[in-house]
């Protein structure tokens, strides 16, 4: 007799479906049972409002949390820097399999970069934390561009500078890889540039919290260093939004020596959507050993942010 069918719970957009089906494959290999994909509906699928009025993360979450509590799927994936920072009661994210480039993107018309965008260029993004970076580099280097805010699925998004809507948009690196669009990019943003949102590029795998075997399987897909990076990035953003509600970027990556990772290095920043003010802080040390010391690591950079005037850069929401 077959052994019943995991089933995944996931959002229907084409991405999600995407890395949904990655994390199906990787599953039936570690449990040798099939995974059948559950399309569940959330509310910020629906909603037509800019992400900044909804609440932002968590309404991609929610639907599926809910279909987890109730049963009617084992497990869901969520792309992390959907998942809000506080642990949900009953339920356990098992694993953070390896991130994929967490970098932001540029998809240009006439396939330009960054750069070379035309003075006055528009430039379309969901995201006011990649608002304020685009309009800080743009001040500091002497160009002029506009962001623009967007919603819609990748096509969509793409489909603005296609329709000459808009110069250029603004994505993810992983997403675009993870539908195998990763050609259409006309500029990878470096890191020095747009630091990614907390999480970008990882994907959490969460299950009910008393499913010790399920828990127990999950677990060998986990990452233990993406697992560290995450959650110090995670843990500054948790921080920064108790004492101020500006975007935030954050990035924590692993210096290796040769084949051995040495040390950690984590970076954050907070600004105003127009880029007039940011507050910027790096701090480099021994990768985490424990999820007490990854939560720290954030923690302590937060405050050091707050202090430097990260709070005073208040209700500075993208409307």
């Amino acid at each position: 007799m077959t052994e019943k069918a995991l089933r995944l719970g996931t959002r229907r957009s084409k991405l999600a479906m995407a890395q949904s089906g990655q994390v199906a494959d990787a599953v039936s290999q570690v449990t040798g049972r099939p995974v059948e994909l559950v399309e569940i509906t959330t509310y910020g699928d629906t909603s037509r409002e800019h992400l900044a009025q909804i609440g932002g993360t968590g309404v991609f979450v929610a639907a599926l949390r809910e279909a987890l509590l109730r049963g009617e799927v084992d497990f869901a994936v969520h792309s992390l820097k959907d998942l809000p920072t506080a642990q949900h009661e009953g339920l356990v994210v098992a694993a953070i399999p390896v991130r994929e480039d967490p970098r932001d993107v540029v998809v240009a018309r006439d396939a330009r970069k960054l750069t070379d965008l035309p003075r006055g260029a528009r430039v379309g993004t969901g995201a006011p934390r990649r608002m304020a970076q685009l309009n800080a580099y743009a001040r500091t280097h002497g160009m002029e561009i506009e962001t623009v805010p967007i919603r819609g699925n990748v096509d969509t998004r793409i489909g603005y500078v296609r329709s000459g809507e808009l110069d250029a948009v603004v994505l993810a690196a992983a997403g675009l890889n993870r539908v195998g669009r990763i050609d259409e990019v006309t500029d990878f943003l470096s890191v020095d540039t747009v630091l990614p949102a907390p999480g970008q590029g990882a994907l959490a795998i969460e299950c009910p919290a008393d499913n010790a075997e399920l828990v127990a399987v999950l677990a060998e897909l986990d990452d233990p260093f993406t697992r560290a990076a995450v959650t110090a990035e995670r843990s500054l953003l948790a921080a920064l939004e108790a004492g101020c509600s500006a975007p935030v970027g954050a990035l924590a990556d692993l210096l290796a020596d040769g084949q051995t990772v040495k040390e950690m290095r984590l970076r954050g920043v907070v600004g105003t959507t127009d880029g007039s003010t940011l507050v910027q802080l790096s701090t480099t040390g021994p990768v985490p050993e424990t999820h007490e010391a990854a939560m720290a690591l954030g923690r302590d950079m937060a405050t050091e942010m707050l202090a430097q005037g990260a709070a005073g850069l208040m209700g500075e929401r993208a409307q």
